[in-house]
């Protein structure tokens, strides 16, 4: 008995290194909590997107930085993981099936100019750095992808959701992300030398499980809604989150895009299920986004941004140009005039969550230089500052380029 009674007393109270190491992190991670919350009741007041703030604490606070806050602990990148997802699962539950098929009909040549616009510059930089078909594929995608994140957030904060070009923006985001579904398994491929035939199983996997979940959302199956329950709302969070979070976990087992899978598990929820879990998930949503961005931050390194800095920046000009294109020709059907398409351009011209993704498989496999990472690092973060600042200014612009002497307004 002294001896089971002892190993409960070690079970029950972890040695002294132990618990002053939960309590560090513990306190660390309150002050990030406690610092995040001064940061958003600030961008509240100067009514502007908190998401550049978060990445500039991340940086200061980070390494090269201050570093106050130690990015290499488990906790803060698991949450930061759960963010994205939680991102991508809300975004899903603003969809229905036949809506994603109406509006990427509707939107398609708006999916093709992006495609095109957006990625040949970022796959002429890499051919230009060295980095070979590698670093093209790569930076073809960080420069293509917006971060459905910081548009989601921007939207939110600036109180745009029902504004005309917020629809067309969101199924260009939504083209984008199935575009991600079978480019970063192939992007793997690439990166890790894996063989032809392991490859196309990877990339017919993610198109057979995109096909199949937008063909059950067509079809209206509400069979599988069954475990779900609009009437249980505490429930239904709990269902909802766990099934988005399970299904990122096998995705990533099968070199499948985690973001994409919560996404697809939120397209399949409709109606008042959807709006209850949307209303159940919103602050945690709020919560673990806000601490993803922060995350990118912290783990960047700062030093290591002055020397790709210039050329960054002027690919972030470049492309964010570009977005604009896309931009304006998604508004385009809508009703909005110069305004809508200039909120639209601003929207999407950020890049966040996908294009650190990307640079992630890149730094695994080991195949490029750290200044890719840096280079990306360099590039998200001007992307992701200014698009807040582009979204807030397009109205105004928009006023006055329409209000010009002699314009016929649109």
């Amino acid at each position: 008995m002294p001896g089971a009674v002892h190993q409960v007393h070690a079970f029950v109270v972890p040695a002294a290194t132990s618990s002053e190491e939960i309590s560090t992190i513990f306190l660390e991670f309150g002050l990030l909590i406690l610092g995040l919350g001064i940061i958003a009741r600030l961008a509240r007041r100067w009514e502007i997107s908190a998401v550049p703030f978060y990445l500039l604490a991340g940086l200061l606070f980070g390494e090269g930085g201050l570093s106050v806050v130690d990015s290499s602990d488990a906790l803060v990148p698991t949450l930061a993981e759960l963010g994205v997802i939680l991102l991508l699962l809300l975004l899903g539950l603003e969809y229905s099936g036949d809506e994603l098929v109406q509006t990427a009909q509707r939107q398609s040549r708006s999916g093709v100019i992006d495609l095109i616009a957006n990625s040949v510059p970022g796959a002429l930089v890499g051919f230009a750095f060295g980095w070979g078909i590698p670093g093209a594929l790569a930076l073809a995608g960080v420069t293509y992808i917006s971060s459905s994140g910081i548009v989601a957030q921007v939207i939110r904060d600036l109180r745009w959701r029902r504004n005309p070009e917020t629809k067309p923006v969101v199924s260009v985001l939504v083209l984008e992300d199935l575009v991600m579904a079978p480019y970063l398994p192939i992007l793997t491929v690439v990166l890790t030398g894996t063989g032809l035939v392991t490859g196309l199983i990877s990339v017919s996997v993610a198109l057979i499980v995109v096909a199949v979940v937008i063909v059950i959302t067509l079809k209206g199956d509400t069979s599988f809604k069954r475990l779900f329950n609009a009437s249980e709302p505490v429930g239904l969070l709990l269902i909802v989150f766990g099934a988005a979070v399970a299904a990122a976990g096998l995705a990533g087992l099968v070199q499948f895009s985690p973001a994409v899978a919560a996404f697809l598990v939120g397209l399949l929820l409709t109606g008042e299920l959807a709006e209850v879990a949307r209303r159940r998930l919103d602050p945690l949503r709020e919560l673990l986004a806000a601490i993803f961005f922060v995350y990118f931050g912290l783990s960047t390194d700062i030093s290591n941004l002055p020397a790709v800095l210039l050329p960054a920046a002027g690919l972030a000009l470049l492309t964010i140009g570009t977005k604009f294109v896309t931009g304006w020709f998604a508004a385009a059907t809508v009703q909005g005039g110069t305004i809508s398409r200039l909120r639209a351009g601003a929207l999407l011209s950020a890049r966040g969550e996908f294009s650190v993704i990307i640079a992630g498989l890149v730094a695994v496999s080991g195949i490029l230089p750290p200044t890719f990472q840096a280079f990306v690092a360099a590039y998200v973060l001007i992307t992701a500052f200014a698009a807040p600042f582009l979204a807030r200014w397009a109205e105004p612009i928009g006023w006055w380029w329409q209000q010009r002497p002699g314009r016929v307004r649109s």
